[in-house]
């Protein structure tokens, strides 16, 4: 079967997942997270792509972003993907692939989803054990939103926006919508949507995503097509 294009449109946010090859190691000290947090940054504003939200893990990492032109994800992802592997592998001595393939994206419907998403991202510290709360892991965008730093590769989306109409509101509602958690449903969609490259959103959203492109963007539903009897 014909690998599947990726779905990348003009201003939709993406939900990006980019993991180690057999889930290996790509980051393993502090230099490490910080190298592939600049390529980031460089690399989204050399493409024109606004970085929403982003967690940095030991063995993958995952951004929420929208670009300005339906190559700047691909463009992004391809020129930090490289020289960040030439990077780790000169720093571990190491030669051969760093990545699992290629990276799994998605477009989602941002009015529904991209909050969910945003706290789907910051809770994978510690759905992974490895802090109690979302602002105690610093590799993270949660620390921006909850008022804790500044991070310049940050920028939120006009959902982040509507939240409040101080900075304090709008953090204490972040906050608290990170504490409260994404529900199951949410978290399998979010995840399946990413790993499979459908487009996650309602059935209006996603009729009005197919008139934009050739390149499907949900799935089929199961089974043969339903036959028309002709009249007569």
């Amino acid at each position: 079967m014909a690998r599947l294009p990726r779905l990348s449109l003009p201003g939709y946010p993406q939900h990006i997942i980019q993991r180690g090859n057999n889930r290996q190691a790509i980051s393993t000290c502090t230099a490490d997270y910080q190298t592939l947090l600049d390529l980031i940054d460089e690399n989204a504003r050399k493409f024109s792509v606004a970085i929403h939200a982003y967690v940095l893990m030991d063995n993958h990492f995952h951004l929420l972003a929208t670009p300005e032109t339906a190559e700047g994800v691909p463009q992004l992802m391809q020129a930090t993907g490289r020289r960040y592997v030439r990077y780790f592998n000169d720093s571990q001595g190491r030669t051969g692939t760093l990545w699992e393939g290629r990276y799994r994206s998605t477009v989602i419907q941002a009015e529904r989803y991209l909050l969910a998403c945003m706290a789907y991202i910051d809770l994978h510290p510690v759905r992974h054990g490895l802090v109690a709360q979302a602002r105690d892991y610093p590799w993270s965008s949660h620390g921006h939103y909850a008022g804790l730093r500044v991070d310049r590769l940050v920028t939120p989306h006009p959902q982040y926006w509507s939240l409040g109409n101080t900075p304090f509101a709008r953090e204490a509602a972040y906050v608290q919508r990170v504490q409260d958690g994404v529900p199951p449903d949410q978290q399998l969609a979010l995840t399946q949507s990413t790993l499979s490259g459908w487009a996650l959103g309602d059935a209006d959203f996603i009729a009005d995503l197919q008139t934009q492109t050739s390149r499907r963007v949900s799935r089929a539903p199961a089974g043969r097509p339903k036959k028309t009897s002709l009249p007569g």
